[in-house]
């Protein structure tokens, strides 16, 4: 394990060095806060006053000023200033995040472009996408980018709306300030500032429970 010494040194605060973990080629920033249970592997590089919260496993990712990580593993990636992550976050190689992203709990995100300002919640898959800036996903949203054989790409461009339960099946196009109804699978281009809906109507069934309920 690295002497810690050198990280105090530049201004580096660690709340218990005794569980950090840091290989050799790893680089942090003045200000920063390292929590408890943290590793950080080689060619990893951390700016200054983020936050890398209790248990995070980073690897040969950058990851900006003021960037706070809660919980998460980040593999191979770079993430721009003041953007959050987590906590149980899952950042696969090769993502791009921009400056001021959301990226919540239980989001897992794979080989995939996300621009400035984009609110990724919660319980949402993005795998080989381009999502632009200032787009909200709703819960529950799934980039469907394999259909068995080949990996596709997905586009989503400025401003979008992805509501919640939506199904994306790559390869997809949702223009700027386009939005999908929450329970959309999305199997064509949305155009811009369009509302896609693709669910059955709903259908309600009178008396249904009553007799299903009398015949037990």
């Amino acid at each position: 394990m690295t002497d810690l010494n050198k990280y105090k040194d530049n201004g580096v605060i660690f709340m218990d060095e005794k569980t950090v973990y840091i290989e050799g080629n790893v680089s942090i920033g003045k200000g920063t806060v390292i929590e408890p249970n943290v590793y950080l592997k080689d060619g990893t590089v951390i700016g200054e006053n983020a936050r890398i919260g209790f248990c995070s496993d980073i690897s040969n990712s950058t990851i900006g000023n003021g960037v706070s990580i809660k919980h998460s593993v980040i593999m191979d990636s770079f993430i721009d200033d003041n953007t959050t992550v987590g906590p149980f976050a899952y950042i696969r190689p090769n993502c791009n995040i921009g400056k001021c992203v959301r990226v919540g709990d239980f989001v897992e995100i794979k080989n995939s472009n996300i621009d400035d300002g984009t609110k990724i919640s919660h319980l949402t898959y993005v795998g080989d996408a381009d999502v632009g800036k200032n787009i909200n996903f709703g819960c529950g949203t799934v980039v469907v980018n394999y259909d068995g054989k080949a990996k596709h790409r997905t586009v989503i461009e400025d401003n979008a709306f992805i509501g919640c339960n939506t199904n994306l099946v790559s390869p997809v196009k949702v223009g700027k300030g386009a939005y999908t109804a929450a329970g959309s699978t999305i199997t064509e281009d949305v155009p811009e500032n369009s509302l896609a809906i693709a669910r059955e109507r709903q259908t309600i069934k009178h008396e249904w429970a009553t007799k299903h309920m009398n015949n037990k």
